[in-house]
């Protein structure tokens, strides 16, 4: 790579003898600090464990709340809010502001799993646990399940959901590693999510080859380690999809600092050197898929016509057993004195309609990327494979957008109307689709393409970038008649 492309990647003056920037000495200080500061880390570690136990609990084992309570007077309401309207959509806001810090600092169930982990078996990692699809999986479980039971209505399938998820990490932690959290490497739900969406932040802990491959141990001391809890192999570190911005490693062996970076990095160069078919998939058919329909699904017509249809031939043929609410809450919502029931024929109809919104957004927007991948030479699965990761953009703001509305619903159902929703929902979109073709732009021109090619392979593009857009805009305006 040249000096100027590296600069422009970089966002610093190419150059050994370039002086750090005022904003980059800050942040190497801060990282310091986190380095320094791991035990008043851990004890903050505590008191989310705290929080989270108490919101996750309590709810579960109080009745539920009638027409008349309010999130301040009532606890599950409260906790609703607290997980749903404001958790989840700024976490993952977090993780294109400042990388995966929440991973590292706050997290609960990485907390939790590491702490297990300190006491536990210490395993070897099994081969089986490190399959590379399993981000997509358990996204993609965890979703569609979370859709049958109406985790976001009620308390005990959030027990089920985020409980089981934490109860899953520690036994993963009791059993395999020392001292590490192997859950959240390979398995955790989000893992994949909160990697992809890392690599948008503006700051992360780079690591120098250079001032590795020269630093030298002081005579006389004690060898110096890290304990790189994610298991990220520190001297090859590139990006932070994997980074849980902890801090340890700061300074280490005088070569990694926490500093600046230009968000199109990780994505334009450091997701170049390394083909991830399985973070296509999660980008197309994931989080602008998947997620999108499940979404959705309650307020579609389509959905309501496709199972009215189905219920017609069912009695037609004197099949009336899917239509009865026979499956308990935590297979299926079933709380009659709510009024709120789903039928087998409900959840059927409603994960088909998921899982073929998932199937069909992600078979469009990967024919884009494909025509695009063509447009710019010869087939490339690599090429392709790395514009998907230009998507990034808008399928993170769609699910932001998603989430962000039950905030704005919750908010809503107290009397509490937020101005401007809409432009802003408008903007975040377009801005977010936008920074898709910026990124598109340069991957394309890593390869010395001709500026024409480069221009043509942004329509197909575009129409990738179209596709992701309206499966989220559909959400919120009835654009699809």
């Amino acid at each position: 790579m040249n000096a100027p492309l590296d600069t422009a990647l970089h966002g610093l003056p190419a150059g050994p003898a370039h002086a750090p920037r005022r904003i980059d000495r800050v942040l190497a200080a801060g990282g310091d600090w986190l380095m320094r500061h791991q035990r008043a880390i851990r004890g903050a570690q505590w008191v989310v464990v705290g929080v989270y136990v108490l919101l996750l609990v309590v709810p579960a084992v109080l009745p539920l709340p009638d027409r008349t309570a309010h999130m301040w007077t009532n606890v599950t309401l409260f906790a609703q809010f607290a997980f749903w309207g404001i958790w989840w959509p700024f976490v993952l806001l977090s993780m294109v502001l400042v990388g995966r810090a929440w991973c590292g600092l706050l997290c609960p169930e990485g907390a939790l799993s590491e702490i297990v982990s300190e006491h536990g078996r210490g395993l070897a990692v099994p081969r089986w646990l490190t399959w590379r699809g399993w981000p997509f999986v358990a996204f993609a479980g965890t979703t569609i399940y979370g859709q049958m039971v109406s985790v976001y209505q009620y308390p005990k399938p959030v027990v089920i959901v985020l409980g089981g998820s934490t109860l899953a990490a520690m036994a993963v932690g009791y059993l395999y590693g020392r001292s590490k959290r192997v859950w959240c490497r390979y398995m955790c739900p989000v893992n994949g999510v909160f990697g992809l969406l890392s690599k948008l932040a503006p700051v992360h802990f780079r690591m120098n080859t250079e001032d590795w491959n020269a630093w030298s141990k002081p005579r006389g001391t004690a060898p110096e380690t890290v304990n790189c809890a994610p298991l990220v192999p520190l001297k090859r570190m590139q990006g932070a999809s994997l980074c849980h911005m902890c801090g340890r490693c700061s300074g280490f062996r005088g070569a990694i600092t926490l500093a600046t970076r230009s968000p199109s990095d990780d994505i334009v160069r450091v997701a170049a050197e390394k083909t991830r078919p399985w973070d296509t998939v999660l980008i197309a058919f994931g989080l602008l898929g998947l997620a999108a329909g499940a979404f959705h699904w309650s307020s579609s017509d389509l959905y309501i016509e496709v199972k009215q249809h189905l219920a017609e031939w069912l009695i037609n043929h004197d099949v009336t057993w899917p239509l009865e609410p026979i499956l308990p809450w935590w297979v299926l919502t079933n709380y009659p004195a709510q009024n709120d029931v789903l039928t087998p024929l409900d959840g059927t109809v409603m994960v088909g309609y998921i899982v073929v919104t998932s199937a069909l957004v992600g078979s469009l927007v990967c024919a884009g990327l494909a025509l695009a991948t063509r447009v710019l030479g010869p087939w490339s699965s690599a090429r392709f494979h790395h514009l998907a990761q230009s998507l990034i953009p808008i399928a993170g703001c769609g699910v932001f957008l998603g989430l962000s509305a039950l905030t704005i619903t919750m908010l809503k159902a107290e009397g509490i109307i937020l101005p401007g929703v809409a432009i802003l929902r408008g903007l975040l979109l377009a801005g977010a689709g936008l920074w898709c073709l910026w990124l598109g732009w340069q991957i394309s021109g890593r390869d010395a393409t001709p500026l024409v090619r480069r221009a043509m392979a942004l329509v197909p593009l575009a129409g990738a970038v179209g596709i992701g857009i309206l499966a989220w805009a559909s959400l919120f305006w009835d654009i699809l008649g």
